[in-house]
């Protein structure tokens, strides 16, 4: 004889629903493009459309979208190219050095041809004196024991070589 516990069990597994159980409703659209799902039946003048839906069940994992088929088909032709780049900054100086060479120069407080004046700022901070003609620009940095360093940029306010280091001559 079968014990109270199983027959209990066995009665309770008996009412779930099965783990497929698909709800049918009634999908119903007025005259006026108003739309209403319902179990029951639509009211009269409404166009109606069945649909099934299938309760989510934890732990189940069904797929939201269907999976894509990946064939060619015979009218396609694959063609790889190599991605274009949009929007690239071109900076006053034309690109004459990279954006490392330009973050290296001004972390190691140097300066090179391709610089703007803003580079060269930002690498030795503001000049000491700025000269400035018809169509160049020098900054003049004063170092330490009478050293100066020049920096001379063109109409376009780019770094026209290397910087000059001149050192002042002693008043002897």
């Amino acid at each position: 004889m079968p014990s109270k516990t199983s027959i209990f069990v066995l009665t309770s597994l008996l009412c779930l629903p099965p783990a497929g159980a698909a709800t049918t409703l009634h999908r119903c659209e007025a005259v006026d493009g108003s739309v209403t799902f319902t179990s029951m039946s639509c009211a009269s003048g409404e166009q109606r459309s069945v649909q099934e839906v299938h309760p989510y069940l934890p732990g189940s994992v069904i797929a939201v979208m269907p999976e894509h088929d990946h064939e060619e088909t015979s009218g396609m032709k694959t063609r790889r190219r190599e991605p274009g780049v949009v929007g690239t900054a071109v900076d006053q100086c034309g690109n004459l050095i990279s954006a490392r060479q330009r973050r290296e120069a001004i972390i190691n407080q140097r300066v090179i041809a391709g610089m703007s004046q803003e580079d060269v700022e930002s690498a030795l901070g503001k000049p000491d004196k700025v000269n400035v003609r018809t169509s160049t620009t020098s900054y003049r940095y004063d170092l330490k024991r009478g050293r100066s360093a020049q920096v001379d940029f063109d109409e376009r306010g780019c770094v026209k070589g290397k910087a000059k280091s001149r050192t002042a001559k002693s008043p002897r």
